[in-house]
């Protein structure tokens, strides 16, 4: 697993020289069909993982948000978002991040958060314990003591909650209530901080492969739990639905409040 985190780490190296010089210059956007923008750097960032990983793994399949997928029946699949928050990428904000995960045998096992402009790593999985780089501050690890009523929660936003049904947004919001603060925004960002401590639960819904492949190997690694709202291990072919938590203890009394 070792080599294939230093191709993963590798691979985020080259998509961040590409991110970098197209950040806060003013770019247009186009809309896709679920009607996010695109950047030219999402394109090109996506390409330079691609290129790296596929040289470096030549077995094994690829999937990304931008262009079709490359071998994804393969037992094990690189699953790549070249720019995680498009919008926040867009009107200049440090919240977007490249997330790379690799799925075997359709589970998660090696996930990476990376923030190109920041310089912040985050990396956990199978033999790769937690890590994180960067200048800001902050050392892996999760709250493990921490309950929901003193829980800070967060989630990216309430459309996206309400794209997924009006009992998804009831269940989110028993949730909501029972914690102690709640942030929106952040993307996948947020993810990261859970895994720094500075968030204990994040509930999210409506997300593509490659929004969550990444996620669980990294909270995992910094003594967090993933699963989907019925408290199933993420894996191919789940309903969308994301609950990470700080500790166990915490991710199950919000599994009760999300089921009740």
């Amino acid at each position: 697993m070792r080599e294939l985190a230093e191709a993963a780490n590798a691979a985020l190296d080259a998509s961040g020289a590409v991110i970098r010089p197209y950040f806060r210059v003013g770019l247009s956007a186009d809309d896709k069909s679920d009607e996010s923008p695109v950047t030219v750097a999402d394109r090109k960032a996506e390409q330079a993982l691609r290129e790296v990983l596929a040289k470096a793994t030549p077995d094994f399949g690829i999937i990304g948000e931008e262009f079709p997928p490359h071998n994804p029946d393969a037992r094990h699949v690189w699953v790549l978002d070249p720019i995680d928050g498009t919008r926040a990428f867009i009107t200049g904000r440090t919240s977007f991040t490249t997330l790379l995960g690799l799925l075997e045998d359709g589970v998660p096992v090696l996930g990476f958060i990376d923030q190109p402009i920041t310089r912040e790593r985050w990396a956990g999985g199978r033999g790769v314990p937690a890590q994180f780089t960067g200048g800001l501050g902050g050392k892996p690890g999760t709250r493990q003591a921490v309950k929901l009523a003193d829980a800070e929660f967060s989630a990216t936003s309430p459309e996206m909650i309400a794209g997924a049904g009006p009992e998804a947004v009831k269940r989110f919001d028993r949730l909501k209530a029972a914690a102690k603060r709640t942030y929106w925004g952040g993307d996948a960002y947020s993810y990261g901080l859970l895994a720094l401590g500075q968030i204990d639960i994040i509930a999210e819904h409506d997300l593509k492969l490659w929004d969550w492949a990444a996620l669980g190997p990294v909270i995992e690694a910094a003594g967090g739990m993933v699963t989907d709202w019925s408290g199933a291990r993420l894996k191919l072919g789940c309903d969308g639905s994301v609950l990470a938590s700080a500790n166990r203890a915490l991710h199950e009394e919000a599994l009760v409040i999300l089921n009740q």
